[in-house]
């Protein structure tokens, strides 16, 4: 029995599993795409880099917390250290900002978007994923709650990872709609679980879903709205 015990608390859980997984991705996304020389690290501005090691931080924090709070003896840690996140939030949102500017002002986007696109893209994306983790922490004491807002948040920033693993320049305008499809059929992992184990699907999990789609319906509107068109052009250079 005591063997048992044993094996079931050096298990990871489906949630630290998904957290794992979706942060990986993400981070290969990024490398293979710097290794591949399409990233001109000496010539992007230092707020780049600071969102980048924001954003690794972050998913350092998540992935930490997801394996803490899956063992009893690191739940109060995980508590603890999840005041981190509160703090990480407001600068991540700040520095997302901040590069989205200075790649306007540099030149430094994806040629196949629009200034109005991108300005669209990683604002709304920045706004909704703060929304979701927010809600997140406020439930921190309803673990239900909590998890799948967490994980609806972490499948939000996948985007920018996928739009460096698939060929965007060749699939466009209907690469965005392609990463949609990929990040509700993660999601539909989370549907799978809460089916399995709910015998329905959460409320919590229904509105990460939500999320994702309304980002992405929000982000086409803005893009072709005029006056967000001539408010993105103020910061092209």
């Amino acid at each position: 029995m005591a063997s048992v015990a044993g094996v079931q608390v050096g298990r990871l859980s489906f949630w630290a599993r998904m957290t794992i997984g979706i942060s990986a991705f993400i981070v290969f996304g990024f490398a293979q795409f710097a290794l591949r020389g399409f990233v001109p690290v000496a010539r992007v501005p230092l707020v780049f880099h600071l969102h980048a090691l924001a954003m690794l931080g972050w998913l350092a924090l998540l992935c930490t917390q997801s394996v803490l709070a899956g063992r009893g003896a690191g739940l109060a840690f995980h508590r603890r250290l999840g005041w981190a996140s509160v703090a990480m939030l407001p600068l991540i949102v700040v520095l997302a900002s901040l590069t989205c500017l200075a790649g306007l002002r540099t030149g430094i986007f994806p040629p196949f978007f629009t200034p109005a696109h991108f300005l669209a893209l990683v604002h709304v994306r920045t706004a909704i994923f703060a929304g979701l983790v927010a809600v997140a922490i406020a439930r921190r004491r309803e673990a239900d709650w909590h998890k799948r807002l967490m994980i609806g948040s972490t499948i939000l920033i996948m985007e920018p990872a996928l739009g460096r693993v698939l060929p965007m320049p060749f699939i466009m305008p209907w690469g965005e709609w392609l990463v949609v499809a990929i990040q509700l059929g993660v999601a539909m992992l989370v549907v799978g679980h809460d089916r399995r184990t709910l015998g329905r699907v959460h409320p919590a999990t229904t509105a990460a879903i939500l999320s994702i789609v309304l980002s992405h319906v929000l982000i086409e509107l803005l893009a072709l709205a005029p006056w967000w068109i001539d408010f993105a052009a103020r910061f092209t250079a």
